[in-house]
């Protein structure tokens, strides 16, 4: 779709500007604001060049007894497995330049979703792969919070029949909520 490829093509140029090391106020924001179900298995990322790093709320959530998992990036066409991951543990490098811990398999509950851009509605602008769009498909029940900046929200991301929707988008500034009630948030 040419209207998703220019988005994304103006996104990765935006993003270049923006600060990683704003992971920091995320992890506040949503520390703050969203009490996750005790016990959650929660999926993080590691952070790619330009991506918001998400590594200080991974941490803070593993201090707080959740079990964190990462994605490791299967052969196009299929859904991300998850590792478990903790500091310090040992993490190798996959496809498109991600790295995934050396751990054992388990399932989230929760998966903290990247993005170039989002709108109100919850619509997310991915890398293209389709990766966690066949991921949340598979996994009808996991919540799906996107992260990322506040300025990569945009008035419309172009929407296909096979896009899943967030639930939230927590960003250095605020979180967002958009209000179509995909699966009604548990927390």
């Amino acid at each position: 779709m040419r209207a998703k490829d220019a988005l994304r093509a103006s996104m990765r140029a935006a993003r270049a500007a923006f600060d990683p090391a704003a992971g920091a106020a995320l992890a506040e924001n949503f520390l703050r604001e969203v009490a996750l179900p005790e016990g959650s298995t929660v999926a993080g990322v590691w952070p790619l060049p330009g991506e918001m790093d998400l590594r200080p709320l991974m941490l803070a959530l593993h201090e707080r007894g959740h079990k964190i998992v990462l994605p490791q990036t299967p052969p196009r066409g299929q859904r991300l497995l998850f590792r478990v991951w903790s500091p310090g543990c040992a993490m190798v490098p996959g496809r498109f330049g991600t790295f995934a811990p050396d751990g054992a398999v388990a399932e989230p509950d929760v998966i903290f979703v990247p993005l170039l851009a989002f709108d109100a509605a919850g619509n997310r602008l991915g890398y293209g792969g389709g990766y966690y769009d066949r991921t949340l498909q598979a996994l009808p029940m996991c919540r799906a919070i996107g992260f990322g900046y506040a300025a990569q929200c945009v008035k419309e991301v172009p929407a296909e029949a096979h896009d899943q929707k967030l639930e939230m988008i927590v960003t250095e500034q605020k979180i967002f909520r958009p209000s179509d009630g995909r699966k009604g948030l548990l927390f």
